[in-house]
């Protein structure tokens, strides 16, 4: 096993799930459950799908992920070397699982067809939400550019609905608010949300607590929408040319409510309580100083950032409701004939799960589009400093205006886009995208330094 882990140790920093960059991990196997054997044995190919359960333990709290990985014979690999993990002994060459057709496949039957796969320490269970036959699905694909998870598209033979599969990298004990509201959403009917197709539960030993075990989620499959654009290519090409998304958005507003609705439908609300006031009024306190201690720019609009927020404070606040929790324009899809398509209801991939399945308020995803909008402006501002910054601007206000109240149409919400609240909540966004850019991408900061100029200039101006 010592191999093992130092094969994985030398392959796991150059993924793009691996949450560590810059340090050399310090891996332990927690657990490790083969995939069940297929109704009709297959040749002997030499081949192992396994999937081990490994904890990084230099970071803190230690973080645990899912490694699916396909072990043959060296000499009968044909993988790309990018998917190669290594050699852990001579002879035997272990594969991405993913980018494996025996994964894939095993992957693919476990979801849709149930059954469990078990290893020391480790069961894995299929949970099969609707019906949907295997025998047509072939050519599972990677999806390119997912950061926290890995996705695979199944594509039907028959014209039936393809498939798209998200293997979870990092776990959490705890269902997963994906599978969780997506499932919950897909089978009242709504519309605005991908049918959802069965999912994998995993059991594993407690990081925390070695004689326990705990239960999380693995993977989740649901109906693929191919040849559709996501909302932000739709606005960015719809702002470049200067075209009117004032319809559009105001419908994705509309499509927003809907789903919240629908959320407070058929999961708990309560009522906003002081401590709840208070603990997210020290959330914004936080992370602004933080801000400021990383991006200095700010510091000279500090006492006017914290005049909105104490006006947020001194507003009614709405009931608490499960949320999408990391909502943007990428976290939407135009389907012709269908109309907006909201994804990926994870929350914040690197907010514990214990917070993302809290109760939150409803215009937290609002503030998170309006901040969608600005950046879809902002984007282009960068990429044609010699264009007209004011009409990028005059696009992002109507389209932002458009949006809020297609929201408060169809929500009841007395809301428009100078709300307390809701400029409050907007600012804090941008504080934390301020964070984000200067730590990642420093010629982008100044889209969320303008934005947070603006908004205390004017409490909810275009951001």
């Amino acid at each position: 096993m010592d191999s093992t882990l130092a094969c994985l140790a030398a392959w796991m920093p150059r993924q793009r799930w691996y949450a560590a960059k810059g340090r050399p991990p310090s891996l332990r196997l927690v657990a490790w459950w083969d995939m069940p054997a297929p109704p009709e044995p297959a040749p002997s190919t030499g081949f192992r799908v396994r999937t081990f359960l490994i904890a990084d333990e230099g970071a803190l709290p230690a973080v645990l992920y899912q490694i699916p990985v396909v072990s043959r014979a060296t000499a009968s690999v044909d993988a790309s070397p990018d998917h190669i993990i290594g050699s852990p002994e001579p002879g035997t060459t272990f594969i991405d699982g993913p980018f494996d057709p025996a994964y894939t496949a095993a992957l693919m039957r476990l979801v849709t067809s149930g059954g469990q796969g078990a290893g020391p320490r480790a069961v894995a269970t299929g949970r099969p939400t609707r019906s949907v036959s295997t025998d047509s699905l072939h050519d599972a694909t990677v999806l390119a550019g997912e950061q926290s998870n890995t996705s695979l598209i199944y594509r039907a033979t028959d014209g039936s609905m393809p498939v798209i599969c998200k293997i979870f990298r990092q776990l959490h004990p705890g269902l997963n608010p994906d599978i969780e509201l997506q499932t919950a959403l897909a089978d009242a009917g709504s519309r605005h949300v991908p049918r959802a197709v069965g999912s994998i539960e995993g059991v594993w030993p407690d990081l925390t607590t070695a004689r326990e075990t705990v239960t999380g989620s693995l993977a989740f499959a649901q109906e693929f929408l191919p040849d559709v654009e996501d909302a932000w290519r739709v606005a960015l090409h719809a702002a470049a040319r200067g075209a009117d998304f004032r319809d559009r958005a105001f419908a994705l507003g509309a499509a927003t409510a809907e789903v919240h609705l629908s959320l407070a439908g058929l999961f708990p609300t309560r009522e906003t309580q002081p401590g709840d006031r208070a603990a997210t009024a020290a959330t914004w306190r936080r992370r602004l100083a933080i801000a400021i201690a990383e991006v200095p720019a700010i510091a000279e609009r500090r006492d006017a950032i914290e005049e909105v927020y104490t006006r947020a404070l001194d507003v009614s606040w709405p009931a608490l409701q499960r949320i999408h929790g990391d909502y943007h324009l990428g976290q939407v899809l135009h389907v012709p004939g269908r109309g907006w398509v909201l994804l990926d209801f994870e929350g914040e991939p690197l907010r514990p799960m214990s917070e993302r399945v809290q109760s939150d308020l409803p215009l937290r995803d609002v503030a998170g589009m309006l901040r969608s909008f600005d950046y879809v402006a902002g984007s282009i501002r960068l990429d044609r400093p010699d264009g007209s910054s004011h009409s990028v601007r005059e696009w992002a206000r109507s389209a932002r205006r458009s949006f809020v109240e297609g929201y408060a149409s169809t929500s009841g919400a007395e809301l428009d886009v100078e709300s307390p609240l809701l400029a409050a909540l907007e600012l804090d966004k941008a504080v934390y995208e301020a964070i984000y850019e200067s730590r990642n991408r420093p010629t982008w900061v100044t889209i969320p330094l303008q934005a947070i100029a603006r908004l205390v200039e004017r409490p909810a101006a275009v951001g």
